[in-house]
């Protein structure tokens, strides 16, 4: 029996989510976006609206404009898309205890032992789906139908917004041999213009391409995106309770003017280490150690990286570590772009602590920062990301990395 996989996009996600608040936007041409008055704000989303004027995500703010001069630009609000995307994947876990969530607005659905209770058809699962998310939660999804991930997801990008595409076992090839081969999952711009010098541009070329060739020019990748082409691919859909766990959490800035004082820089490595500290403690993780990444105004990149003595969770650790790796590659008022943060060698909640030192000193101040930082988790909770902070130099673009 063919499995029956759903690949589930939201459709302009954060736009969307934010014309919630602003229903009488929802004609105009919108945009979320970057500090418009920014070295570099770029977009971060569109509507349908703009679409239509050829506007872009991650194009700058003026070339937006250019383009829709009565663009309405609207901040983005990280907080309000992570919450809908909890409630649209509990709604999908409603069909399936098999969801893997691929983004923040992207999940894959494998129905296959569930279609028994669901009218025995991939398509009426998927314009339920669709119909309850509208419903409940005023956004539109594209779902793709197949019997595979890669194909599932090609067949929600093959017609958007708020459409059900079924790609079958019998009508496949029809439909996707003739499409770009950009448009077949992890086939970036590299690998494009690669195989574009060997006159293979669908995905259809690739899949009559010869497999050992495509070993020679891409390595193991080649083989994989031969079986992609083929309908060969048999990755199982995977729930969140199994995926693996991040290697890595990190979260980024670049800065409307370079920062030269070690106070900035102090800022806004406390500003970085307690987003992190946030996120690992969301994921019962621990840091066993922290990396620290600076970028110059002519983008040269340095990095260093320690271990810590015991595993932590907390913004203070995670910030002290960062400025004492920093100030062994970095002097003021050398100009610096760019920071990043990152917590390194993870580990579970349960393992973290060592047996603790009856001399430690340092334990109740160490007691008193966790109550501190919980307390601010509970009220970010309720209120928002912005409703407690620590202080930091207004960043042009954060980058958050969890590997």
């Amino acid at each position: 029996m063919d499995r029956v996989i759903l690949h589930c996009d939201m459709n302009s996600f954060y736009a969307s989510v934010e014309l919630l608040s602003h229903p009488e936007l929802r004609d105009a041409p919108v945009a979320v976006c970057g500090d418009p008055t920014s070295r570099r704000g770029i977009v971060l989303a569109k509507n349908e609206a703009a679409k239509k004027f050829g506007v872009v995500t991650a194009e700058t703010i003026w070339q937006a404009r250019r383009k829709c001069p009565g663009l309405v630009l609207l901040p983005p609000h990280h907080h309000l898309y992570r919450e809908y995307s909890e409630r649209v994947n509990a709604i999908y876990e409603e069909y399936t205890d098999l969801v893997e969530p691929f983004s923040v607005d992207e999940s894959w659905l494998d129905v296959t032992g569930s279609l028994h209770l669901l009218d025995g058809d991939g398509r009426a699962v998927a314009d339920r789906i669709r119909a309850r998310v509208k419903k409940e939660l005023g956004l539109t999804v594209s779902v793709g139908v197949s019997f595979n991930k890669v194909f599932a997801k090609l067949g929600s990008d093959y017609k958007k917004p708020n459409a059900t595409t079924v790609i079958s076992p019998q009508n496949w090839r029809d439909i996707v041999w003739p499409l770009p081969v950009g448009a077949l999952l992890f086939v970036g711009k590299i690998a494009q213009a690669t195989l574009a010098q060997f006159g293979v541009r669908t995905i259809g070329q690739l899949a009559s391409m010869d497999v050992g060739q495509l070993e020679t020019l891409m390595g193991k990748a080649g083989r994989q995106l031969h079986e992609y082409a083929n309908g060969l691919e048999h990755e199982p859909v995977r729930p969140r309770s199994e995926l693996e766990p991040p290697k890595s959490v990190g979260s980024g800035s670049t800065f409307q003017r370079d920062l030269t004082s070690r106070r900035e820089v102090g800022a806004a490595l406390s500003l970085l280490s307690d987003e992190v500290a946030m996120r690992l403690r969301r994921c019962g993780m621990y840091a066993g150690g922290v990396a620290v990444t600076l970028r110059t105004p002519d983008f040269q990149d340095r990095s260093r990286q320690k271990r810590f003595a015991s595993p932590t969770h907390l913004m203070r650790e995670l910030a002290d570590g960062a400025m004492e790796l920093l100030d062994t590659f970095w002097k003021p008022p050398a100009p610096i772009r760019m920071l990043t943060v990152t917590a390194i060698a993870l580990t579970e909640e349960a393992d973290a602590y060592e047996q603790t030192d009856l001399l430690d000193t340092a334990a109740p101040r160490r007691e008193k920062q966790e109550k501190l930082e919980s307390a601010m988790d509970k009220i970010r909770g309720k209120y928002g990301m912005g409703a407690v902070r620590f202080g930091a130099p207004s960043p042009e673009k954060k980058e958050d990395t969890l590997s």
